[in-house]
């Protein structure tokens, strides 16, 4: 696998996450709600839709990351100079990370219980996303004190799985990447009632 400089990585997955941010706040926010809801395909979902995804993802590994960097604080865990993925990290990682054209690797079905509302709130799932990036930024500030690839955190596909903290914000920032550049896709399609012929 390949190594990386742990200070490197972490810096670039939070401009990655304040990129994110941004967007939320300044792209997505300036849309009506008719844009946001809208599916560009009968079974697809809308922009607000990947969001309400996003944070249910978010609620769950968060917390996990907070609990698991403020132990290992606690406990007097020092920064590692370099990180290493684990394969199953860096592979969860690629298969969620848009390529740089933004295509995407592959396709997958959403576990039932990460599964959107059919009509998402927008006025209380965009600023939760955007809440939750700002949570995500401060952790990722947090984790330049601990070894990230020593602090291990529970995922949410089995309590008894678990992976670095390393891997885990590679991933969970490839999964939003992901599904932040389909919202964009989804807003791209709506065609106002007057356009719309």
């Amino acid at each position: 696998m390949t190594r990386i400089n742990t200070r490197i990585l972490l810096e670039q997955l939070c401009k990655q996450v304040l990129t994110v941010q941004m967007k939320a706040e300044n792209r997505f926010g300036n849309h009506p709600a008719a844009a946001l809801l809208h599916a560009p395909v009968p079974g697809s979902w809308s922009a607000m839709q990947c969001l309400d995804h996003l944070n249910s993802y978010g609620k769950f590994y968060l917390p996990a990351l907070d609990k698991a960097i403020t132990r290992a604080i606690e406990e007097g865990s020092s920064p590692g100079e370099v990180f290493s993925p684990s394969w199953i990290g860096a592979k969860f990682t690629r298969m969620m990370q848009p390529g740089p054209d933004g295509a995407l690797s592959s396709r997958m079905k959403s576990p039932k219980d990460h599964r959107p509302v059919i009509q998402p709130d927008a006025e209380m799932v965009l600023p939760e996303f955007i809440r939750q990036q700002e949570t995500l930024i401060a952790l990722l500030q947090l984790a330049e004190k601990v070894d990230i690839q020593k602090v291990k955190v529970t995922t949410s596909l089995s309590r008894f799985i678990r992976m670095s903290a390393g891997d885990t914000f590679s991933f969970l920032t490839a999964h939003i990447n992901r599904h932040v550049l389909q919202a964009e896709k989804a807003i791209r399609a709506f065609r106002p009632v007057n356009e719309a012929v």
